[in-house]
């Protein structure tokens, strides 16, 4: 199977993690956003949206939007609970992740790390200061009663928040205003297989 990503996204840093803790062979397809790869004719037959990260399987069926990939991945996996109502609150934290994690600490991640914070945008990047810290504090709270967001054990949901709460400092967040969260950094770093959004 074939990952078009970008390393420094945190939505295909998502799918490589995973990948990684699973021991999943694939191949990595770099793809540059800001160079419009993302826009060509070739890239809009496999995926209409024009988003990575992009799972091509080996029959050439394709997957886009990060979540729907790690759970389509993880199928089967100790990563994805089969009990319906635990699953459900994995998805629960998924779809947190994607409207009101995402759209404040990635934005303003992008904006500081990809574009270097252009005078025009910086209004922007403020303005999303406060949302991603309501982000963060409603994953603390839950981080200081479970180990884990959907419980005692790593899942698909904390994959889909590290993927850019890890880097989030690079957004203008500092962490060390919620230790939970850093503890549990430290244990999802500590699994198996681990690898960085680098390496």
């Amino acid at each position: 199977m074939k990952i078009f990503g970008d390393t420094q996204s945190g939505n295909c840093y998502k799918v490589k993690l995973l990948c990684s803790l699973l021991g999943i062979s694939h191949q990595w397809v770099p793809v540059d956003i800001l160079a419009g790869k993302t826009a060509t004719a070739q890239f809009l037959s496999k995926n209409p949206t024009g988003k990575i990260p992009l799972l091509e399987l080996d029959d050439g069926r394709c997957l886009s939007e990060s979540n729907a990939i790690l759970n389509f991945l993880a199928a089967d996996s100790d990563l994805l609970p089969r009990d319906p109502f635990e699953l459900a609150k994995v998805q629960q934290w998924q779809f947190f992740e994607q409207y009101s994690h995402e759209p404040y600490i990635a934005v303003a991640r992008f904006i500081a790390l990809y574009l270097g914070l252009p005078e025009e945008r910086r209004a922007e990047y403020e303005s999303r200061q406060a949302g991603g810290h309501k982000a963060l504090a409603v994953m603390e709270y839950q981080l200081e009663e479970s180990p884990y967001l959907a419980g005692g054990k790593l899942t698909t949901a904390d994959i889909s928040l590290y993927g850019y709460t890890h880097v989030a400092d690079q957004g203008g967040f500092d962490l060390s205003r919620y230790p939970a969260i850093e503890a549990w950094l430290g244990r999802v770093a500590g699994a198996p297989g681990y690898i960085g959004m680098n390496e």
